[in-house]
């Protein structure tokens, strides 16, 4: 990710969903030295957002105090909102991407499929038409 990205904004929200742990290990967000953790001061209150859990949210109010964010997030419903927001929004598969274009990963699909049968879902398809526009052949 620091490769990719240099220092990544997280919002405090995020810290503590990881701290509590989940179905995926997730190191100590505040130990990483490329991370920067921010509490979100905001005064917006879209209805829509309360659809999200605590940490998309926050995600969210915390790209729009930063004018060109990209925010980092899979989740569906969080991603649309955030496009209707007019927030660039990438996911783990174009992360995944990013990576092996510039040369961080040898095979995207390897990785891509590998974290699906960790429990991390990814449609098949989608991996498989990424793979095909990165010059993979199945």
């Amino acid at each position: 990710m620091p490769a990719i990205f240099g220092t990544v904004v997280v919002a405090d929200a995020v810290v503590d969903e990881c701290h509590a742990g989940g179905k995926f290990f997730v190191p100590d967000l505040t130990g990483l030295p490329w991370i920067s953790v921010q509490a979100v001061h905001s005064d917006k209150r879209l209805p829509a957002l309360f659809e999200l859990d605590r940490g998309e949210r926050d995600t969210l109010l915390l790209a729009t105090q930063d004018t060109g964010a990209l925010v980092l997030m899979d989740e569906k419903l969080g991603r649309n909102l955030a496009e209707y927001m007019g927030i660039q929004v990438m996911g783990t598969l174009g992360i995944l991407a990013k990576a092996r274009g510039l040369g961080l990963i040898p095979n995207f699909s390897r990785v891509a499929l590998d974290m699906r049968d960790q429990g991390i879902y990814f449609s098949e398809s989608l991996v498989h038409r990424i793979a095909a526009r990165l010059g993979e052949s199945n």
